[in-house]
C-alpha cells in the first residue's frame, strides 16, 4: 500500500492576522478561535507564523510586554512549506529537521492551509489502521 498524501488533513480554516497587531491581540484571537497558531500577513502576503511556542520563548521568556510587542517582531519568519501531494512521513521529517510543529501548505503559488504535528500523527495512525485491516482481510481470504 502506498503512503497517503496530506491533502485530507489540511486545515483550511486558517486564522490570519496582520504583523502590525500586538502580541496581545494575536493571543486573544488564538484563544477565541481555539488555535495554537496564526498565519501572519503584510500587504496580503504571508510573512510568517506565530505559535504558542513563539509566545512562550520570544515574549513571556524575554519578559516583553504583549500589549506593546508587535507580532512581526516575534513571529517565526522562515516558514516551512509543503504541497498537498506530500506524505505524512515527508512532513514529519521536515518538522524534525526544522524543529517546528506547523507547516504551511501551498498548491503551487496558492496558500491552501496548514498542517500540524497532531494532524500528521493522526494521518499516520489512519494509514496503519488501514494497513492492518487490509492485512487481516488478506490473511482471512
Amino acid at each position: 500500500t502506498m503512503a497517503w498524501t496530506i491533502a485530507s488533513k489540511i486545515v483550511r480554516k486558517v486564522v490570519v492576522i496582520d504583523g502590525n497587531h500586538s502580541v496581545l491581540e494575536a493571543s486573544a484571537l488564538m484563544a477565541e478561535e481555539f488555535v495554537g497558531s496564526v498565519v501572519i500577513t503584510s500587504a496580503s502576503k504571508i510573512t510568517g507564523i506565530f505559535t504558542e511556542r513563539d509566545l512562550m520563548m520570544r515574549v513571556v521568556g524575554k519578559k516583553r510586554d504583549p500589549e506593546r510587542a508587535r507580532i512581526k517582531d516575534v513571529m517565526t519568519k522562515d516558514v516551512v512549506t509543503v504541497s498537498p501531494k506530500d506524505t505524512a512521513n515527508y512532513c514529519l521529517n521536515l518538522m524534525k529537521e526544522h524543529r517546528c510543529r506547523h507547516l504551511l501548505v501551498f498548491d503551487g503559488d496558492e496558500f491552501v492551509g496548514i498542517v500540524s504535528l497532531r494532524d500528521m500523527v493522526a494521518l499516520l495512525m489512519e494509514e496503519k489502521e488501514a494497513l492492518i485491516a487490509y492485512l487481516h482481510q488478506y490473511i482471512s481470504s
